[in-house]
């Protein structure tokens, strides 16, 4: 803004520029002091930590410290690389993230868009608390959920299916089916939280599109297809480009509640990995080794779907 005005007055340059700029910051300084209260939180909780990522490259004692652990370049990575069960838990973190970018990333576009099309104020409201419930719920009471509905001995669903005369399903112990109900969880877990963001998106369509839409005489469905869509396309691209970056990055709770032994050829997984090496094994470097390799390919993954999103005319995130 500073600069625009400037280069529309070019009297208005150097000490002119920097007494406006300081008069921007007396004028507005309680936004400035609202401000420091996340980039304290930042700096406290997000950069501050990235300081024990040298442990990938040291021989960490936690006697030591970080300070006084030996360091030993790129051993730990080696000796991660060399494991057969590395190339396990990341086929299955890629296998599970991919599954639920197709089939969980698309679930609350097309809740938003039923959501914003229904005309009963009362009934949306309770839609959407409904939708909403189950992203509050903690995932070891989702886990006893589950295992209480899909057990094979005294499952709801499997008493309903052997009422009927037919063999229960081992939805927990057979992989197929483990993974179906892991898909199916993390969609009704999160598909409605996920509204939120496209129901602000669709509050900016302009409604005089869809008034001039109703005089050409053009249907509900075509309505969502010309307008609803392409007007919460910038929305879906930013958060492809977010989910895209989040493909080597698989949250704990799910995997290791919903798990067990008999599906660990899909279960296990990085954060499990992790967990299980870093705190029951205590193999802190090895298990640091793991994470930052895995936060270097979310980057590299955020950065080239940011990048396609830009050649196809799209914003992206920077």
């Amino acid at each position: 803004m500073d600069r625009g005005t400037a280069q529309r007055n070019p009297a208005l340059t150097g000490t002119a520029l920097k007494r406006r700029r300081g008069w921007s910051f007396v004028r507005d300084y309680q936004l400035y002091l609202l401000l420091t209260l996340p980039i304290i939180y930042f700096v406290l909780f997000k950069y501050i930590p990235m300081y024990g990522a040298a442990i990938a490259f040291q021989d960490y004692n936690i006697f030591q410290g970080v300070t006084g652990s030996e360091w030993i370049g790129f051993e730990n990575f080696r000796q991660l690389f060399a494991m057969s069960q590395f190339y396990i838990v990341v086929r299955n973190t890629l296998i599970l993230n991919f599954l639920d970018l197709v089939f969980s990333f698309p679930a609350p576009i097309l809740l938003a868009i039923l959501l914003n099309e229904l005309s009963v104020a009362w009934y949306k409201k309770i839609a959407q608390t409904i939708l909403y419930l189950p992203h509050f719920i903690s995932w070891i009471i989702i886990g006893g959920l589950v295992y209480q509905m899909f057990s094979n001995n005294g499952g709801l669903v499997n008493n309903m299916i052997t009422a009927m005369g037919f063999d229960a399903v081992p939805f927990l112990t057979n992989k197929q089916a483990w993974l179906l109900v892991y898909l199916g969880t993390g969609i009704w877990q999160s598909a409605g939280w996920g509204t939120i963001i496209y129901l602000a998106a669709l509050t900016g369509i302009n409604k005089e599109l869809y008034e001039a839409a109703d005089v050409d005489g053009a249907g509900r469905l075509k309505k969502i297809w010309h307008i609803t869509l392409p007007g919460i396309r910038s929305t879906v691209v930013v958060m492809l480009i977010m989910q895209l970056g989040k493909i080597m990055t698989i949250g704990f709770e799910r995997p290791f509640v919903m798990g067990n032994t008999l599906v660990m050829d899909y279960a296990e997984v990085i954060s499990t990995f992790v967990y299980k090496a870093g705190l029951q094994s205590a193999q802190f470097s090895l298990a640091t080794a793991m994470g930052l390799f895995q936060a270097l390919v979310g980057l590299v993954f955020v950065i080239m779907a940011n990048t396609i999103a830009k050649r196809f005319g799209e914003q992206g995130i920077w």
